[in-house]
């Protein structure tokens, strides 16, 4: 079946009724897929081939209900435990209503509830993909930061004394026997909606019984919020007093564990900009990397000598590239429709998509059958073509347009595909013309890709 299948009969059985709207809600790092779904009512479906995932989520929403947590109602699932439907509990994010600090202290004493009250009676080992915060996932954290982001940078260090550091930092900040509370794990002003006036917690199928500080945080040290000192301080008073009416705070001790969690959450959150951003080409992740360098330079811990010192140079490094503006970056490929048309990986929406089907085809001829778009032969055949001409000349004018508007705006990247049955030559040819078209009259980098053929060429901006 289909998600559009699976959706339509989660939201019948619920309604009684087919819905008369299934839209797609972008997501935020993981292959869960979302749609809202119908009008009234609207409801949320979310997707997932990760059963062991659903489940952690479903058994949480059902707990935290029973808790009157502010979490959003499971109305149905399938039998399959792939899929399921829940309330909608609105489409705007508390990361769009920053400056209002009534909302930002109400998600805060819904985070509190949530670790406290949360905590009673819930079988952590039921918590997905670990129970615990414990020594081995913070190794995993800070290995996530090694592997995906300071492996990525041209800084030089000792595996060995890294790893050494690695271990005390482990041991220092694993979740001890006595802390029974729920952490989060990705508690951060895009995952709480807003509606009327409250708030509502999700994506929290990751959380696990952990440190609360982590999630404090993972919230007022978001790099993407940019909070100032002072919304941390003010944010962070806030958590001490509702945290207060479940158990005694040692502010002084909190404060001290606080930091270093902060400093744990800017490394895991720079693995995962740098695995979703550096690895993955999605672009809203790279915005995010000069803001988690420049907060992470503010914690480094003096404990820490040589994983701080790698820490320090890797910044110095870094940090002027990604602060440097971006250029555009414009992708011209080729494909064949057989394949199916390329998939878009920055989170963009995609971008023009031409199809040469309706142009003269050489690959009729035996004598090009051969030969792709790049070969002396194909090109004059096509360019003997009015039709040709025409199409190529109509390309450049809508290219161009979005090309210079993009520079204007400050956007980072822009995709232009040209489509065909074998992806071999009529579409290489529009490809290859337009991206010597763009290279030669905008002051981008182009990135010219045929995919059918393996082949790839960068060219950089004047």
């Amino acid at each position: 079946m289909t998600d559009i299948d699976i959706v339509t009969s989660l939201y019948r059985k619920v309604t009684g009724v087919a819905p008369q709207l299934i839209a797609p809600v972008k997501g935020s790092g993981s292959s869960r897929r979302y749609y809202r779904v119908g009008e009234n009512p609207s409801l949320i479906a979310t997707v997932g081939t990760d059963i062991a995932e659903n489940e952690a989520f479903l058994y949480l929403t059902e707990h935290f209900s029973k808790k009157g947590l502010a979490v959003p109602e499971v109305l149905a699932v399938t039998a399959e435990r792939n899929a399921y439907i829940q309330t909608d509990n609105g489409s705007i994010a508390l990361f769009d209503c920053l400056d209002n600090d009534e909302l930002i202290i109400k998600s805060v004493n819904a985070l509190v509830d949530m670790q406290y009250r949360g905590a009673e009676g819930l079988d952590f080992s039921r918590c997905y993909p670990v129970a615990s915060m414990d020594r081995q996932a913070i190794l995993w954290d800070l290995n996530y930061f090694k592997y995906c982001f300071l492996k990525n940078t041209p800084v030089e260090f000792s595996d060995s004394k890294l790893e050494d550091d690695f271990s005390r930092l482990a041991d220092e900040l694993a979740v001890k026997d006595d802390e029974h509370t729920f952490m989060v794990r990705d508690f951060q002003s895009r995952n709480v909606l807003v509606n009327e006036g409250e708030v509502t917690i999700i994506d929290y199928q990751g959380g696990r019984r952990g440190p609360v500080e982590y999630d404090l945080a993972s919230f007022a040290w978001q790099a993407r919020a940019n909070f100032t000192p002072e919304k941390r301080a003010m944010i962070t008073d806030a958590y001490i007093e509702a945290a207060s009416a479940y158990t005694a705070v040692d502010r002084d001790r909190f404060m001290s564990r606080l930091h270093k969690y902060v400093f744990l959450r800017q490394l895991q959150t720079l693995g995962a900009y740098g695995y979703r951003g550096l690895v993955q080409q999605k672009a809203h992740f790279v915005r995010s990397i000069p803001q988690a360098l420049r907060n992470l330079r503010e914690m480094i811990p003096a404990e820490y000598p040589y994983f701080g010192g790698i820490l320090k140079e890797m910044i110095e490094k870094v940090l002027p590239d990604f602060e440097q503006p971006q250029k555009l970056l414009v992708k011209v490929g080729s494909f064949s429709y057989m394949q199916g048309i390329p998939a878009d990986m920055t989170g963009n929406g995609g971008g023009f998509v031409f199809d040469c089907r309706g142009l003269p085809n050489p690959g009729r001829y035996d004598q090009y059958k051969k030969l792709t778009g790049r070969d002396v032969p194909v090109i004059e055949f096509l360019e003997k073509c009015t039709e040709i001409h025409d199409f190529i000349n109509a390309a450049k004018t809508m290219t161009g347009i979005s090309v210079q508007t993009y520079k204007e705006r400050g956007f980072s990247s822009l995709m232009i595909n040209f489509g065909c049955t074998g992806g071999r030559h009529r579409s290489v040819y529009c490809a290859e013309q337009i991206a010597r078209y763009l290279h030669k009259h905008f002051d981008v980098d182009v990135l010219l890709t045929h995919r059918e053929q393996n082949i790839s060429e960068k060219f950089s901006a004047r």
